[in-house]
């Protein structure tokens, strides 16, 4: 189980009635301050069945296609794979990842809206037909790499928010997809449905009301042209709140109830990837370094300062950062805070702290400011909700060694596969098990992957 990111071979821990998370992330801590000090994840699969029982309860009959790039780590996608979750690819690489768990190619969506012709013929080649465009030289592209695609039309929609107007938007507007079918016509080329993403950061959930009065516009407009659509794809953007997945279900489905009704034919899908993993992984880092700083130069700009003078500030170095577990910092706000793993008195002094990654370099900023209690070099830091954004990719930063992954499921999760007949014999070779003792060697209770 002690295996790089991209290893194919791993294991999974069945945590006995008497043994929790918390006990493994303990017992892993205590194993790597003899060993090494490596940061390391838990990874709570058990956490994927749970959230696919209830997308099930919640959104069916909406197919969930789990986005590849989110985490790629083999455990993840071959329990989703046996969950029957279809894939949303956005290369090769990750076409091939899911081919190799034998997930059918009608069960694969191709969706970089920016695609390598390269890639467009090896999907081809590969059987997986379905993709989507967003504009007219994509899809001459496609028509002249993959005579046998079905597109998706990518709509925009208009969820931009203060916070968000720089980054990268892609969707088109309805009145190009006049110009898109007119295109695509001449070309020979498929269109069977239409895409739409909304944000997760997206607080105006009306925001799926305007998406899904386009997308029924765009279906009616495609049979003046002649096309049979069939498809309508929701996009991601799913939290994995319980409550956003309901709020969002009980805006679109009275909305889907009219325009894209069971007898219509029109199979919706989705792209919950964040929904999944995100919360399934939890992050361990040790400090590597310390020192103390002046005050002024760790509060943010436009903050008044509060403090005594008399009290230290710190700096903390992590043996994670940017260039590797926190790289979804460079764009976005960390969604979790850092937890002290070592035990400390309820009264004891907090102070103002900054965490960094290893690097040394400027960008490598984790945590600008927060209060924790003195810590020392060789603590260790917890950190919830990591499991999405840079599971499985490659960094960029040379001396970056990749976390392990300590993959566990509870005997519950594990009898919920058993009992809906989900559970394949090759994934349940994966399997051992975890007594509630966790005073045991690494020997006794984790294999090593090759």
């Amino acid at each position: 189980m002690k295996g790089f990111l991209e290893d194919a071979n791993y294991s999974i821990g069945l945590l006995d009635e008497g043994a929790t998370l918390a006990d493994v992330i303990d017992n892993c801590i205590y194993e790597h301050t003899h060993t090494g000090k490596k940061a390391f994840y838990v990874g709570d699969l058990g956490k994927l069945v749970r959230n696919n029982i209830q997308w099930q309860n919640v959104m069916a009959p909406i197919k969930p296609f789990y986005p590849v790039k989110c985490n790629s780590t083999p455990g993840v996608l071959e329990i989703l794979g046996t969950l029957g979750v279809g894939f949303a690819c956005s290369s090769k690489s990750e076409m091939a990842l899911v081919q190799d768990l034998g997930i059918s190619p009608e069960n694969i969506i191709y969706t970089n809206p920016c695609k390598q012709a390269s890639q467009i013929k090896y999907a081809a080649k590969a059987g997986i037909n379905i993709m989507t465009c967003d504009n007219d030289i994509e899809l001459k592209k496609i028509s002249r790499n993959h005579p046998n695609a079905k597109l998706l039309l990518h709509i925009a929609t208009e969820d931009i928010t203060a916070g968000e107007e720089m980054n990268m938007k892609f969707g088109t507007t309805l009145k190009n997809c006049r110009h898109l079918m007119e295109c695509a016509k001449e070309l020979e080329v498929q269109i069977v449905g239409v895409k739409f993403h909304v944000s997760g950061s997206c607080k105006d959930l009306q925001t799926y009301i305007h998406a899904i009065s386009d997308a029924r516009c765009v279906f009616d407009m495609a049979e003046e042209f002649g096309f049979k659509m069939n498809m309508l794809d929701i996009g991601g953007g799913f939290t994995g709140s319980e409550l956003q997945l309901e709020e969002v279900n009980h805006v679109i489905r009275p909305l889907l109830d009219v325009y894209f009704p069971k007898e219509s034919g029109v199979n919706v899908i989705a792209e919950p990837g964040c929904y999944y993993v995100s919360s399934a992984f939890t992050l361990a880092v040790n400090i590597i370094a310390k020192k103390t700083v002046e005050y002024d130069k760790l509060l943010p700009s436009g903050v008044e300062q509060t403090r005594n003078d008399d009290e230290p500030v710190f700096t903390y170095y992590i043996n994670d950062g940017v260039y590797g577990s926190f790289a979804s910092k460079l764009s976005e706000k960390l969604n979790t805070i850092p937890e002290v793993h070592k035990k400390y008195k309820e009264d004891e002094p907090l102070f103002a702290s900054s965490l960094w990654g290893p690097s040394c370099d400027e960008l490598d900023q984790i945590v600008e400011n927060c209060l924790l209690p003195e810590l020392s070099v060789g603590d260790w830091l917890i950190f919830d909700n990591m499991g999405s954004g840079t599971l499985g990719e490659q960094s960029t930063f040379n001396d970056y060694q990749r976390p392990l992954i300590y993959y566990m499921m509870s005997f519950s999760d594990w009898d919920e596969m058993q009992d809906a007949g989900i559970a394949s014999d090759t994934l349940m070779k994966n399997f051992f098990f975890v007594p509630s003792c966790i005073q045991l060697s690494p020997e006794d209770r984790f294999s090593t992957a090759a």
